[in-house]
C-alpha cells in the first residue's frame, strides 16, 4: 500500500492521520495535546495513538504547523542584520543590526546610483558575530535584482550565516513589505530547521523512512530543504491545510470553511477548489508581508477560550486558557480546589474592571516556562515560586503574599509566557452537559455549577447561554468576513451594526427584522463544530456540511496537498512605444532585467524561462509528474477608434508548475 502520514500541530491539539494515497481513504486518526515548549512531544504522542501496523507502509509525511505564525506574533526568531540599498527603511522593523547604503533602481529597472559594496562589506565584518542571519533589500529589486545579487555574492565568503534576498521571496512592488518578508524569513530559518529536525527524529524513532513535506500558507506543499530556505512561506500553514482538507473531504469547489479549534476559529473561502489567497500578502502580527497565503479571518474564539462571569453577564475572552477538565488530569489538586470553592461565598468585584483584570474563583495559575531577558520584581518572583509548587488561584496567592489581588501583575507574566491560566472554557461546557466528553467531566461540572450560582442560573441554563454566545460570535465573524469579501470594508456604522445584530441573533425589532441568506455552503472542520455550526448555518439560511473525519481535517489537508510553484515575469514596452504593434520591451524577472527588440521575442523568452524556473523549483520541492500552466495577461489602455491601437501598458507571464510529492526516496528499494 502507498500510505501517507499527515500531521497538524495546532495551538491546542496535534492531529495525525494515515491515508491510503491510492484510494483516498482515512485508515487511522488520532489527536494529542500540542506541547508548545517542545512540539516533538505532542507529535510523538499523536503518532503513537495511530494504528502502529500501518506506519511501516508510510511513504510520504507532510506537516502543517502554527509554529511560524506564532513565532512572528510572539516576536521570536534569530538575530538579524539588515542591509537596505537605495531607500530608507521602516525603523520599527525588528532587527538587531541595520545599515542603509547607496544603491537601488528606478521603476523601469535603471540604476539609481552605484552600489556601495565597501560600506556593506565593513558592516558584515563588524556584525557577523552579533547576528545569526542577514536580510538584503534593495529598492525596486523586483525591477532589477542585480544589487541584491551582488551583495549576496560579496557576503557569502565573509559569513557562514544565511543570507536572504527580498527579490527571491516576492515579485510584487512594496519595498517595506518585501523588506519585512526578508527579515522574517531570516528570523524563522533556525526555528523551522528545528521543527524539521524534531519531526525527523520522531519519524526515525518509529522507523518511518519517507520524504518530509511542509504545508505553505497557500495550502500547497514544499520539501524540507526548501522549507528551511524559505520558512516565511509556512506562515498560516495550519489554516491553509484546513481549507485543503475541507476540499478533499467534501469535493466542494465553492464554500466557506469554518475551522473551530482550541485556540481560535479560522474562516476562509474556497474558490474554484482552491483557498482564496490574500492579494496583498499575509498580514501577521501587525506586519504586512508579501507571503502568498490563504486569506483567513482568525477570531479569538475556540474550545479553550476563557469564559468570564462579570457584571451579571457571560463574556467570552480571546485569551487561551487550559480547560478545567484537561488541567485536572495533569494537576489533581485542581479538583480538590474546585470542591473547596463550591462551599465558599463569592466576593463581588468592581464593575469598572476591564475583562483582562477580572479574576474568576474557578481560575488557577501554573508555571509554563523560564523566559530570559525579563527582569522580575520581588513580588513577581514570589508569584512564580508559588505557581511552580502547585496551581494557585489569585486569592490563594493574595493570602500567602499579603498583597492585594489587583497589585499582582498576572497579565505581564502571561504575555511573556512564564505562567498560564487554568479556567472555565467552552470545552468544559461540552463536558459538563455531556455532548463531548474526552476527559473527566467532574471539574467541568463544578466550574459550571460555581459560575451559574453567581448568576442565579441553573447549570443547564448556564451551559446553553455559553453555547449561544459562541454561536453568535462565530456567526458575527462569518458575516463580517463575507461583507469584507464583497465590499472591502471592515467598519460599520450604527445602522449596519443594527442589521448585523439582527441577522445574527434572529431577534425582531419594534418595526422590522433582518434575515440573511448565504450563497455558499459552510464546511465545518474541527472536533466541536457539530455543536455550534448547525445553529450558525440555520441562522444564516444555508447548508452545512460536516464531513467524516472533520475533527482531523487539518491533518488530512496536510497530506493531500500538491506542490505548486509559481513564477511571474513582467514585460513592459519601452517608454512611449506602447502604441506600436510589436514594441521593443524590457523584461523583469527574479533573476534579471533584460531588453528585447520586440514584444514577441520577450514573450517567447519569458514563457520559456518561466517554465524552466517553475519546474526547477517544483522538482527541488520534491515533486514528480510536474505539469506547467502558462498564463499570458496583457494590460492595455483603451483608446477611441480615432486614435488607432490601444496602448500596451504591460504583460505579465505567470508560469505555474504543479506536481504530486514523491512518495519514496530515490534508491530506497521499495
Amino acid at each position: 500500500m502507498n500510505l501517507g502520514l499527515g500531521i497538524d500541530t495546532g495551538g491546542t491539539y496535534t492531529d495525525s492521520v494515515v491515508i491510503d494515497l491510492d484510494g483516498g481513504n482515512v485508515l487511522s486518526k488520532s489527536k494529542a495535546l500540542t506541547t508548545r515548549n517542545d512540539l516533538s512531544i505532542g507529535i510523538s504522542n499523536s503518532i503513537d495513538n495511530l494504528d502502529s501496523s500501518l506506519l511501516k507502509e508510510v511513504k510520504l509525511v507532510s506537516v502543517s504547523s502554527t509554529l511560524a505564525t506564532n513565532s512572528v506574533v510572539e516576536g521570536k526568531g534569530c538575530r538579524v542584520g539588515l542591509i537596505v540599498a537605495g531607500y530608507e527603511f521602516d525603523k520599527s522593523i525588528l532587527v538587531e543590526e541595520a545599515i542603509q547604503i547607496r544603491g537601488g533602481h528606478g521603476l523601469n529597472g535603471e540604476k539609481k546610483e552605484e552600489l556601495d559594496l565597501e560600506m556593506a562589506k565593513n558592516f558584515v565584518l563588524a556584525v557577523k558575530d552579533k547576528v545569526d542571519g542577514f536580510a538584503i533589500s534593495s529598492y525596486l529589486s523586483v525591477r532589477n535584482p542585480e544589487h541584491e545579487i551582488a551583495l549576496k555574492r560579496m557576503m557569502e565568503p565573509l559569513t557562514s550565516n544565511p543570507v536572504v534576498c527580498g527579490h527571491d521571496l516576492s515579485s510584487k512592488l512594496g519595498f517595506n513589505e518585501r523588506t519585512v518578508t526578508a527579515v522574517l524569513n531570516a528570523k524563522l530559518i533556525p526555528i523551522i530547521a528545528d521543527l524539521v529536525t524534531s519531526v525527523k527524529s520522531v519519524l526515525k524513532a518509529r522507523s518511518i523512512e519517507a520524504p518530509l513535506m511542509i504545508v505553505k500558507g497557500d495550502g500547497s506543499l514544499m520539501g524540507e530543504s526548501v522549507a528551511k530556505q524559505r520558512p516565511v512561506e509556512t506562515i498560516l500553514s495550519g489554516p491553509a491545510a484546513s481549507l485543503t482538507g475541507a476540499r478533499y473531504l467534501t469535493h466542494e469547489d465553492e464554500a466557506v470553511v469554518i475551522d473551530v479549534g482550541g485556540t481560535t476559529t479560522d474562516i476562509g473561502i474556497l474558490r474554484k477548489g482552491k483557498p482564496r489567497l490574500d492579494p496583498e500578502g499575509a498580514l501577521i502580527g501587525g506586519w504586512r508581508t508579501r507571503v502568498r497565503a490563504a486569506d483567513i479571518l482568525t477570531s479569538g474564539i475556540g474550545g479553550d477560550s476563557r469564559v468570564v462571569v462579570h457584571n451579571g453577564r457571560i463574556l467570552l475572552a480571546p485569551l487561551r486558557v487550559v480547560p478545567l477538565c484537561i488541567a485536572s488530569t495533569m494537576y489533581p489538586k485542581v479538583l480538590e480546589k474546585l470542591e473547596k470553592v463550591r462551599t465558599i461565598s463569592i466576593r463581588p468585584q468592581p464593575s469598572y474592571l476591564d475583562i483582562t483584570r477580572v479574576s474568576q474563583i474557578t481560575e488557577f495559575f501554573i508555571f509554563s516556562k523560564e523566559v530570559s531577558g525579563y527582569e522580575l520584581s520581588p513580588i513577581e518572583s514570589k508569584l512564580i515560586e508559588l505557581v511552580k509548587q502547585e496551581p494557585r488561584s489569585v486569592h490563594e496567592i493574595s493570602e500567602i503574599t499579603r498583597e492585594h489581588p489587583f497589585s499582582l501583575n498576572f497579565k505581564r507574566l502571561e504575555e511573556i509566557g512564564m505562567i498560564q491560566r487554568i479556567g472555565l472554557t467552552p470545552t468544559d461546557i461540552l463536558h459538563a452537559e455531556g455532548s463531548y466528553v474526552e476527559y473527566d467531566p467532574t471539574p467541568s461540572k463544578y466550574g459550571v455549577e460555581i459560575q451559574a450560582k453567581i448568576l442565579g442560573m441553573s447549570p443547564e441554563d448556564f451551559c446553553k447561554a455559553v453555547k449561544v454566545a459562541v454561536i453568535e460570535k462565530i456567526a458575527t465573524e462569518l458575516v463580517k468576513k463575507l461583507v469584507n469579501e464583497e465590499t472591502g470594508e471592515t467598519s460599520y456604522c450604527k445602522v449596519a451594526a443594527d442589521f448585523l445584530d439582527k441577522f445574527v441573533k434572529q431577534e425582531n425589532g419594534i418595526d422590522y427584522s433582518c434575515r440573511l441568506h448565504l450563497n455558499k455552503k459552510i464546511i465545518g472542520i474541527g472536533a466541536p463544530v457539530g455543536t455550534y455550526l448547525p445553529e450558525v448555518a440555520k441562522r444564516l439560511d444555508t447548508e452545512l456540511l460536516l464531513p467524516e473525519h472533520m475533527e482531523v481535517g487539518n491533518a488530512v489537508g496536510a497530506i493531500t496537498g500538491s506542490i505548486i510553484e509559481s513564477v511571474e515575469i513582467l514585460i513592459k514596452p519601452k517608454q512611449g512605444m506602447g502604441v506600436m504593434e510589436d514594441p521593443p520591451c524590457v523584461l523583469h524577472s527574479s533573476n534579471e532585467m533584460r531588453e528585447f527588440e520586440t514584444l514577441t521575442e520577450a514573450t517567447e523568452y519569458a514563457k520559456r524561462v518561466g517554465v524552466e524556473i517553475a519546474t526547477d523549483r517544483a522538482l527541488r520541492s520534491g515533486a514528480e509528474g510536474v505539469e506547467v500552466v502558462v498564463e499570458n495577461n496583457d494590460m492595455r489602455a483603451k483608446l477611441g477608434s480615432d486614435w488607432g491601437h490601444d496602448v500596451l501598458l504591460e504583460v505579465r507571464i505567470m508560469a505555474t508548475a504543479i506536481g504530486k510529492p514523491k512518495q519514496f526516496f530515490e534508491g530506497r528499494g521499495r
